[in-house]
């Protein structure tokens, strides 16, 4: 597996990301969006102006960080 520069703590993948502006945050959400819907693995996340926070943990798996949540974290980066 790659390596991924997210941070694993409580159970949950966690990486902060910041953009230009509000639209440069937002069409990243929505790459991550039709992401997530591909993978039917939906994050947690806030978006406040230019950054958008992501926390990823395998719901269906007691909440906890499964091989998915690296499958989605690595295509998040991809799309950065």
């Amino acid at each position: 597996m790659a390596t991924i520069d997210w941070q694993k703590t409580n159970n949950t993948l966690h990486k902060k990301f910041e953009f230009k502006n509000f639209s440069e945050a937002f069409a990243f959400m929505t790459r991550v969006a039709i992401e997530a819907e591909k993978l039917n693995h939906h994050p947690l996340w806030t978006n406040v102006y230019n950054k958008v926070e992501i926390w990823l943990n395998t719901h269906d798996m007691d909440d906890t960080v499964t091989e998915l949540d690296y499958k989605l974290a690595l295509a998040i980066d991809g799309l950065v």
